[in-house]
C-alpha cells in the first residue's frame, strides 16, 4: 500500500485538533518487518556512501511509545549504524554550556542513523509549561520570570531553526516526528503501569502531575511545530494511540524520505578494477 506521507507532514500553520490521534492498520506488525529490512538497507548503502548521516528526533507526551517504537523500528538495523541519546535533566556539566550543546556532541557520524528520544526541543517545551528551570542555565539576560516571555522562546525556537539549517547543509537529513497521543489513550498506560506489576517501575507520580498541564503542552507543541517546521527539516504528526500502526507510519514515512537521496555505493576506482580478476586468481591459488 502506498503511504501520503504528506497528510502527516506539517507544511503550513496547523492546529493539532485537526490531527487524528489514531489510525489502525490491518497486518501493521507484518508490513513493520518488510520496513525494517528497508531501513537497515538504506542505512548499510548510506554508511558505504559516506555522504549524509540521519538525525530522527522523536517528541511525544509521556506514555506516548518512544521507546518501544525506536525497539521496533529499529532492530534490523546494523547495531552499530544507529545510536540513541535519550536527554534527561540536564547536567551541571550541560548547564555550563549553551542549550544546544549537549546535543550538538550527540549528532550522528556520516552513514550513521542518530536517534534523539526527547531532543532539544525540550527547551522550548518542558522550559515554558517550567520557565523556572531556565534559572538553571545561568543566562546573565535572564533575572526574573517576566524575562521568560513569548520574545524569549520565539528567539530560541529561531536559535533551533538556525541550528538544524546548519546541520543540514553539512550533510545531516533532519527529520522529526511528534508522537499525536490523545489524553484518553494516556489515561489507559498510566492506568496499565499500574495494574500490571512488572510494568509499576514505569510510573512516577510526576506522570500525573505533568498530565494536569496537558493543555499548555499541547499549546506548545503546536507553536514549535508552526514556527520550526521547515522545508528541509520537517516536523511529521504520527497518530500514536494505536503502537503497531504509529510505528509503521513513521518507518515508512523514514524510507519514503531518505530513498529522496538516492545513497549509492561507492564504485571501486579503474585501476582496482582493472585487477579484479587477479586478485580472485591469488586468492584461489593459496
Amino acid at each position: 500500500m502506498k503511504m501520503n506521507s504528506d497528510k502527516y507532514k506539517v507544511v503550513s500553520t496547523v492546529k493539532l485538533k485537526d490531527f487524528s490521534t489514531k489510525e489502525v492498520r490491518e497486518n501493521a506488525k507484518k508490513q513493520l518487518k518488510e520496513s525494517r529490512k528497508q531501513l537497515s538497507k538504506l542505512q548499510n548503502t548510506m554508511y558505504a556512501e559516506g555522504k549524509y548521516g540521519v538525525l530522527i528526533c522523536l517528541q511525544g507526551m509521556d506514555t506516548s511509545g518512544k521507546d518501544s517504537l525506536i525497539r521496533e523500528v529499529f532492530k534490523d538495523v546494523n547495531a552499530s549504524g544507529v545510536e540513541v541519546h535519550s536527554f534527561k535533566v540536564p547536567t551541571e556539566l550541560e548547564l555550563k554550556h549553551d542549550f544546544l550543546w549537549r546535543h550538538y556532541i550527540a549528532l550522528p557520524a556520516k552513514g550513521k542513523m542518530g536517534i534523539f528520544n526527547r531532543t532539544h526541543y525540550e527547551n522550548v517545551l518542558v522550559t515554558r509549561v517550567h520557565p523556572e528551570y531556565v534559572f538553571g542555565e545561568n543566562i546573565p539576560s535572564i533575572k526574573t520570570l517576566d524575562d521568560l516571555n513569548e520574545a524569549f522562546y520565539e528567539d530560541r525556537m529561531e536559535r533551533i531553526n538556525q541550528f538544524e539549517e546548519h546541520l543540514v547543509k553539512n550533510g545531516t537529513i533532519v527529520l522529526k516526528f511528534f508522537l499525536n497521543l490523545s489524553k484518553s489513550e494516556q489515561k489507559n498506560r498510566l492506568l496499565r503501569r499500574l495494574n500490571i506489576p512488572e510494568k509499576n517501575w514505569k510510573f512516577s507520580a510526576g506522570d500525573l502531575k505533568e498530565r494536569k498541564l496537558w493543555d499548555k503542552y499541547m499549546f506548545c507543541y503546536e507553536d514549535l511545530l508552526n514556527r520550526t517546521s521547515k522545508e528541509n527539516t520537517p516536523w511529521f504528526v504520527i497518530p500514536a494511540d494505536d503502537k503497531p500502526t504509529a510505528r509503521l507510519i513513521l518507518a515508512e514515512i523514514l524510507i519514503k524520505e531518505l530513498k529522496k537521496y538516492n545513497f549509492k555505493e561507492p564504485i571501486l576506482p579503474l585501476k582496482v578494477q582493472a585487477q579484479v580478476e587477479e586478485f580472485k586468481t591469488q586468492l584461489n591459488n593459496e
